[in-house]
């Protein structure tokens, strides 16, 4: 778990007790409620609601236009061609109007590209065996609004082309017959944070000649699919869509996603958003990434349970291999970065050959979890390369790789998450190109939000009961994130085969338990005793017919951490490292300071990170770790292969000037006195 700065939500306390009073909800709820803007009963009523809301279709431009194409391609028996895409929602989407052109006795077939082989859009292979195929008319889901090139080739082929979409247009909209695309500038639609799969949705509201709300229960529940895996935000038409999917999927889902769900072991009675976003559609996702999403479509299209779990089984067999592939990665990743010093720039760049295309984004993502930094992972084959990036909040990873563009062949994306291809020969020039353009801003510190504060003892099932008016959590609507402040560790106990943990924490006459997921014992960096803060979710465990709260953590401190020192310590010292300006003052520890972290060590051996969690305020973050490079430049202290630092018994005494970290700073220091 990476640093982060703790934030607590300033709340109106006042006015969240009187939403309390006047809603009858749990106070906690309502400070909740106030703090994500619903601050009067008449807007949480409509937050809460089950009834669905919408959007007007016949907002979106020329969507009835694209309506009647359709509508005249059906009638006339005109061969069409559903153009899809080789994510989640992609396929969902080429599922649903795939599936509802078929309802309707069309002449119609569906074309994914291979991720591998032919990217992401339309290409003009993919049109001219679509041509020899007999199609009249290409309708692309989730994607085409980049495509104009390949939109004027379809026409001179014959070939008419309607564009359904909800990226960003590039420029001057495609040639196309027709383009429904809510980010189009003259689009009148006011709810614009939708996902392929609902532009294809409202298109076929509009081609039924019947409302969304009318029309919901059929597709609810690919679309909350769809919507969770393309993290739209749940507000608005998106909640409902998810809470009615939600239900469908419980109650009566598609034969495909009722196989997802059985090969997934998800329980119809506990499904929520986390296990949609989790649990399926990491696993309909993975058949594209892996180069298969034909595979998945035929999925969704099944109406045979035999056949559908068998798909199932392949398709999760391909998440797993999908996992794997990401585990070896990110472990080489990470060695990298740790070899190299690069975990102290402010944008990681890690590459390595032949790294599979469709993990190095997921990777990217883990890495800017682990070390609360932008990073960009790049797969080289041979002179050619490419990766993803990810970024945090307040940081435009669009922006630096732009500026970074002149190393670039190609790249898109937005703040926080982008795309790169360029030749291998430059993947050093961008990586410095792109942490020149991120020292020249403010240093920027990952966030980690909490909602409120919370005593140890208001952690119970009521709480967690109490939570359930909120959801579905996600994109939009994070699950509520509580801060318990000052509790000790008592008890840590590995679980699931030693993946995970579950943490015993005490404060006074109070105690909770706390599962933390995806940690190992080795690599836990607090031990039994250790005072601290937790940031913590609370969910319910269902089992043998009994509910209890479960709670997860989130992120972990030392108590009364001072977030301003130390993320002003961490940009001071990756200054230092990275050759930047800084003032020497900040970094030099003194001599006591380092002879307490050698002591430290020749008592019990530790990690750096827990090395510099114990000494976060004193003598502090920058300090800290220069006294680690100094002592181990000074062969005092040495690291062994899982990065565990242990005093040498062997070394002789040395003055610590005889560190070449510790003479530049001290330097340094002397000649700022001077």
């Amino acid at each position: 778990m990476g640093m982060k700065k703790w934030q607590t939500a300033e709340i109106d306390r006042a006015l969240a007790k009187e939403l309390a009073e006047e809603c009858d909800i749990d106070p906690i709820i309502a400070l909740i409620a106030v703090e994500r803007g619903y601050t009067d009963p008449a807007a949480l009523e409509e937050f809460i609601s089950d009834e669905p809301c919408f959007d007007d279709p016949l907002l979106l431009a020329d969507i009835e236009i694209a309506a009647d194409i359709i509508n005249n391609a059906v009638n006339g028996k005109i061969k069409t061609a559903v153009y899809g895409d080789y994510d989640c929602d992609g396929v969902t989407a080429t599922a649903l109007l795939y599936s509802y052109l078929q309802s309707r006795g069309a002449n119609c077939i569906y074309y994914i590209p291979d991720r591998i082989s032919e990217g992401y859009g339309m290409n003009t292979a993919a049109v001219d065996r679509l041509a020899k195929e007999g199609v009249k008319l290409i309708v692309t889901v989730d994607n085409g609004i980049a495509a104009a090139d390949e939109i004027l080739y379809a026409k001179t082929l014959g070939i008419d082309v309607v564009v359904t979409d909800h990226h960003l247009p590039q420029g001057e909209l495609p040639p196309a017959a027709a383009v429904v695309d809510p980010h189009r500038a003259d689009c009148p639609s006011e709810f614009k944070e939708v996902c392929g799969a609902q532009v294809a949705f409202k298109l076929v509201c509009v081609m039924e000649g019947k409302q969304q709300e009318e029309m919901l229960p059929y597709f609810a529940d690919l679309l909350s699919v769809a919507v969770t895996a393309d993290v739209m935000p749940l507000v608005l038409e998106n909640r409902s869509i998810v809470k009615c999917g939600i239900e469908k999927l419980k109650a009566s889902p598609a034969t495909g996603l009722a196989a997802v769900m059985n090969v997934a072991a998800i329980k119809p009675e506990s499904l929520n958003s986390s296990r949609i976003a989790f649990g399926i559609a990491p696993r309909i996702n993975a058949a594209g990434r892996m180069g298969n999403a034909d595979r998945a479509l035929e999925l969704l299209l099944s109406t045979d349970m035999l056949s559908a779990l068998k798909i199932a089984d392949e398709i999760s067999a391909l998440n797993s291999k999908r996992q794997e592939l990401e585990k070896c990665i990110f472990a080489a990743a990470v060695n990298q970065i740790e070899e190299n010093g690069y975990k102290y720039d402010r944008v990681i760049v890690a590459d390595g050959e032949n790294w599979h295309h469709g993990v190095v984004g997921i990777v990217a993502s883990r890495i800017t979890e682990r070390y609360g930094k932008p990073s960009v992972i790049i797969s080289r084959d041979g002179e050619n390369a490419g990766g993803s990036g990810r970024s945090i909040e307040g940081f435009s990873l669009f922006k630096a790789i732009e500026y970074a563009s002149g190393c670039l062949t190609k790249f898109g994306g937005h703040e926080l998450a982008a795309g790169v291809s360029l030749k291998s020969d430059n993947i050093e020039a961008f990586r410095k190109e792109i942490n020149e353009y991120a020292y020249s801003l403010p240093y920027t510190a990952p966030v980690l939000k909490l909602d409120c504060k919370l005593k140890p003892s208001a952690l119970t099932i009521d709480l967690a009961e109490a939570l359930e008016l909120l959801e579905p959590f996600g994109s939009g609507n994070p699950e509520p994130v509580f801060g318990v402040y000052g509790v000790t560790l008592k008890k840590i106990t590995p679980i699931g085969g030693g993946k995970h943990l579950r943490l015993l924490f005490t404060k006074g006459e109070n105690s909770f338990q706390a599962l933390l997921f995806g940690i190992s014992r080795g690599d836990f960096c607090f031990e039994e005793g250790d005072l601290l803060d937790a940031a913590v979710t609370a969910g319910i465990n269902e089992y043998g017919g009994n509910r209890n709260v479960s709670v997860r953590i989130k992120a972990l401190r030392i108590s009364e951490t001072d977030d301003e020192r130390l993320f002003s310590d961490i940009d001071l010292t990756e200054r230092f490292i990275g050759g930047r300006d800084f003032s020497a003052d900040g970094l030099l520890p003194t001599r006591a300071e380092t002879g307490a972290i050698y002591k430290f060590l020749a008592a019990k051996p530790s990690t750096a990170e827990r090395i510099k969690y114990l000494h976060i305020n004193t003598p502090g973050y920058a300090k800290t770790t220069v006294a680690l490079i100094t002592l181990c430049e000074l062969g005092l202290i040495k690291p062994n292969a899982n990065g565990v630092y242990s005093a040498v018994s062997t070394a002789q005494k040395t003055e610590l000037k005889n560190s070449p970290i510790y003479r530049k700073l001290l330097e340094g220091s002397e000649k700022n006195d001077g």
